[in-house]
């Protein structure tokens, strides 16, 4: 009994899922079977018979259509699927492409890399050479400096801003060649105290104008302790504006020099190149009256383009003033004569 009880509620719940055309045909078969059943009981056998035909009729039509929707079916699925089947290949020719394309540029950037690899290792080893050069040029030069001097306490070290050992070496050479009695310098520092013992041993004098007053004492500190102090002055100059070919420049207060005369050597190692673009060039505006008949100019940093077109436009516009061949180092030399003949310098 419990059985008939959970079928007829399965079935229940099955007519209650019907659709309302399910429903109908249900409804029409039910009717036909129950007018079968109802003729063969009465005894109408060819009512029957019509309405078994008529039955057979609807079954095997709903089996053409079940048929024909099970095809439709099918069919769509086919679609469907050859439809999916050909997003995957699209897929897989993107990924494909994708992966391939990846793969050339992730070549061409490893042959790049690898290139300015082997470049910059090139660089690298070609800076290092020419750094252990220089490096092996400086040691050289300050082993000459020390063979020609001996100081009476510690140098202050050259680099950075201050002359390095070549300048220095070149520079000295100048003074013992042609023994100038009076240099005059702008800018103060280690250049100061080498010139200073040079002097010593020529006879010379030497006067150092700085715009900076604390590196000026410190200039002084250092000729105190050589015991320089009678070769060598430094003073202090601040920059002040001064009107060069219709442009002001910042540059040391020429005041500081009126009592001076005659230069024979004129070493042009300021003001730097932080208080403004050709910081250097209104020197020989500022000291060429107050040069010797025959004198020389050093102008350091000259490898800089201010430097250079300072040197360029001197040598257009100022009469008797040559440019000299350089030895070492990264300064300019130039031979000036008042009389605007070749200057007669030593070899």
């Amino acid at each position: 009994m419990s059985g008939l009880t959970r079928f007829g509620g399965r079935l229940a719940v099955r007519l209650q899922s019907l659709t309302r055309p399910q429903a109908v045909v249900l409804m029409v078969v039910l009717a036909l079977v129950a007018g079968v059943w109802t003729a063969a009981a009465s005894g109408h056998a060819g009512l029957a018979t019509s309405l078994v035909a008529v039955l057979l009729l609807g079954v095997l039509l709903g089996i053409l259509h079940l048929s024909r929707w099970m095809a439709g079916l099918y069919r769509a699925n086919q679609a469907a699927h050859r439809d999916l089947r050909i997003v995957v290949e699209q897929m897989q020719r993107r990924v494909v492409a994708g992966v391939e394309k990846e793969r050339l540029s992730a070549g061409d950037r490893h042959q790049e890399l690898t290139r300015t690899l082997a470049r910059g290792l090139r660089q690298h080893g070609h800076g290092n050479d020419l750094l252990l050069r220089a490096q092996s040029r400086e040691i050289e030069a300050m082993f000459q400096l020390f063979a020609e001097f001996t100081p009476r306490a510690p140098m202050p070290s050259s680099g950075d801003f201050a002359l390095n050992p070549t300048d220095l070496l070149d520079l000295l050479y100048l003074v013992r060649l042609r023994r100038p009695q009076l240099v005059v310098e702008l800018g103060s520092g280690t250049s100061t105290v080498w010139l200073a013992y040079a002097l010593e041993k020529t006879g010379g004098r030497l006067v150092s104008l700085d715009h900076d007053g604390d590196y000026a004492r410190k200039t002084r500190e250092q000729l105190d302790a050589h015991g320089l102090s009678a070769v060598a002055e430094v003073r202090t100059a601040p920059l002040t504006e001064l009107a060069v070919d219709g442009k002001t420049y910042r540059w040391y207060d020429v005041e500081k020099l009126a009592d001076v005369r005659d230069i024979d050597l004129l070493l042009i190692d300021g003001p730097p190149a932080a208080t403004g673009p050709d910081a250097r060039y209104p020197a020989l505006h500022a000291l060429q009256s107050r040069l010797a008949p025959v004198a020389t100019v050093v102008l350091d940093d000259a490898d800089r383009p201010d430097e250079q077109d300072a040197v360029r436009r001197w040598t257009e516009n100022i009469t008797g003033l040559t440019a000299e061949p350089r030895l070492l180092g990264r300064h300019a030399v130039l031979s000036y004569s008042r009389s605007g003949a070749p200057a007669s310098v030593p070899a």
